[in-house]
């Protein structure tokens, strides 16, 4: 990834969400009535359903962790099984990877582009996704049409 892409993935565009976040938590309470099933965990910025909260994950120890880039930038992240409509930046490294024996690549919305995380993945292992959790909201999608 060059210099310029790098830049533009390590900053999160403004929260359009109307409120003050929630603290890393993806959890925007909308339709309480809905079910566990109809909710998707969705990009802050624009919508789109990403994943479900059935899809959350442990590694090593924990579905939530916090980690800081080479640049000093902390982020902390959610670990998910897999992800919808999103897309992929970058060549996998396993330079400065925060899960030993994983390469990464950066996973951004497919609709808006936001940089929504990384896509860990092993040889060994199979894959796994550690999405930003300060770019998702757990909701019920917008309907389409």
């Amino acid at each position: 990834m060059d210099r310029l892409q790098a830049r533009w993935f390590s900053k999160a565009p403004p929260d359009r969400s109307g409120g003050g976040g929630t603290g890393g938590q993806p959890s925007e309470k909308t339709g309480d009535a809905k079910t566990e099933e109809e909710r998707y965990i969705l990009c802050r910025q624009c919508r789109q359903a990403v994943t479900h909260p059935s899809d959350r994950m442990v590694k090593k120890g924990a579905h939530r962790h916090v980690f800081a880039n080479p640049g000093g930038i902390v982020y902390e992240i959610g670990c998910f099984r897999s992800v919808r409509d999103c897309g992929y930046a970058g060549q996998a490294t396993i330079e400065f990877s925060w899960f030993p024996g994983f390469t990464w690549r950066v996973v951004f919305c497919g609709s808006c582009l936001t940089h929504l995380g990384w896509v860990f993945e092993s040889p060994v292992t199979d894959r796994f996704y550690g999405l930003i959790l300060s770019r998702l909201v757990e909701a019920v999608p917008p309907e389409d049409g």
